[in-house]
């Protein structure tokens, strides 16, 4: 066999293969075979039928179509790494010449991952947010912590702001009552704006059994979109009693013994937190700045296939759990169809740009994926995916997505090594030693993620349900 490899541009290749036709022995022997499975001739047993009768009956022309089809796949697969090619996708073949005989000529047509220079990244410089908690911020964490520790009460009173009350729901659509429009027992804070708009101005007022009717535009379910008349019956009017910022409230909420000691403990959360953000913001804005440096062309066919995915996984996977269409979803985010395919275009190339450029990186570094670190990238993607760890590694291996988790890790490893190289000031000019923080190079690969996130977690804002 014999190929030649014609650049079309840098990221498309044209394969021409020249097989000589003994090459095809072993498919045309398998070519007879697996036609002589599959009809009967009178006078020969099954399986049994001369390649010179299923010549003369079915035609040599069947017998080497079969053949042919059998052998390109090895045929395509050998020239592809002869000639070092990484492709990517499936190839556009086209058999040239076939004469019975004599020889197989075919064209194949394939994206191939564009060869990439990494430059000298050593001199990029990023700026992120400092780490400063103050303490109204430590304010805001016990407060929150306080909220979750009230108690309620029931009250003989009309509801008020903040009060919990207790409501029985029924939607109509055009006069009809919704078969998912009735909810009974739901308990409600006012003023969280956790239900449906104008359910506030509703409830306030009415007391136990008092009832009101609202218009109102559906969230949710079968007719999600749709203004209906809702009427609201409450049935319990409950105030709210926040515990008193005390000692006594400390050894209740935690396993501290005093207010001040709670107190130390939610600012070193806060800071704790706001050094993960740092680090993720490092991260983002060093890997924008490494994409700056790096020419990348991108392959318009692996550029479109990854434009309809990133949608379709928006339209029937995001959106249809929450009951919306795409559409109805563009109104809510107050964006236009133009500007929703030009976010998720830029989100798509950014997405592709960083998967070659640290693979790349990856190559050139020599970068290698141990067992632990491979264990523990598992870890937290279960946990992100809400599954167990031994069903998401189960999923993974019945998936055969071994090699992409490998991949993740491997370019968190590939951008933890930029930045590290890179020099981070923080607002105030501070100069950002990354290397104390833990879980840096542990999480650089969830940050890789973040950088290149598809269009409906990132590009695209989710719309609350």
């Amino acid at each position: 066999m014999k190929s030649a490899v014609e650049n079309l541009n840098p990221t498309r290749v044209r394969l021409t293969v020249e097989v000589p036709f003994e090459e095809l022995k072993d498919s045309l022997d398998a070519a007879y075979k697996k036609i002589n499975q599959q009809v009967t001739v009178k006078g020969f047993r099954k399986g049994k039928i001369p390649a010179r009768v299923i010549d003369q009956r079915f035609g040599r022309g069947a017998v080497l179509e079969e053949a042919v089809n059998d052998a390109l796949p090895k045929l395509y697969t050998d020239a592809v790494n002869e000639a070092e090619l990484n492709v990517l996708g499936q190839p556009e073949v086209d058999i040239t010449e076939l004469k019975d005989g004599e020889t197989l000529n075919f064209t194949a047509e394939v994206d191939v991952r564009p060869a990439i220079e990494i430059p000298d990244f050593s001199g990029i410089e990023v700026e992120v947010d400092a780490v400063e908690v103050t303490d109204e911020d430590v304010d805001k964490a016990v407060s929150d912590l306080r909220e979750r520790f009230a108690s309620t009460t029931p009250v003989e009173r009309a509801a008020e702001d903040g009060d919990v009350v207790t409501i029985d729901l029924e939607a109509k659509v055009e006069g009809e009552v919704l078969e998912d429009g009735i909810a009974n027992g739901v308990s409600y804070t006012i003023g969280s704006g956790e239900l449906l708009d104008g359910i506030d101005d509703a409830v306030k007022g009415l007391e136990a059994g008092g009832e009101a009717t609202f218009a109102s535009e559906l969230k949710g379910g079968s007719a999600a979109g749709k203004e209906a008349e809702v009427t609201v019956k409450v049935t319990q009017v409950a105030a709210r009693e926040l515990p008193e910022l005390d000692d006594e409230f400390a050894q209740l909420a935690s396993e501290f013994d005093t207010l001040e000691e709670l107190r130390a403990d939610s600012r070193k959360r806060l800071e704790n937190m706001k050094q993960y953000d740092q680090a993720t913001q490092a991260q983002e804005r060093v890997l924008e700045k490494l994409l700056e440096l790096v020419e990348v062309p991108v392959p318009e066919k692996l550029l479109e296939d990854e434009i309809n995915t990133r949608k379709h996984n928006l339209e029937h996977h995001q959106l249809g759990q929450m009951g919306l269409t795409l559409d109805k979803y563009l109104e809510i985010q107050g964006k236009t169809a133009e500007e929703f395919e030009t976010e998720t275009r830029e989100a798509a190339v950014k997405g592709i740009k960083t998967q070659f450029v640290l693979d790349e990186l990856v190559n050139k570094e020599k970068l290698n994926v141990n067992q632990e670190e491979l264990t523990e990238h598992l870890m937290r993607r279960a946990a992100s995916s809400g599954m167990s760890p031994d069903q998401f590694a189960q999923a993974v291996v019945e998936g055969g997505q071994v090699p992409m988790l490998v991949g993740e890790v491997a370019r968190g490893k590939a951008l933890a090594l930029v930045v590290e190289a890179a020099t981070v000031k923080d607002t105030n000019g501070e100069v950002v030693d990354l290397d104390d923080e833990d879980e840096t190079e542990a999480e650089s690969g969830e940050a890789t993620e973040a950088a290149a996130e598809t269009a409906e977690e990132k590009a695209e804002e989710k719309p609350e349900a």
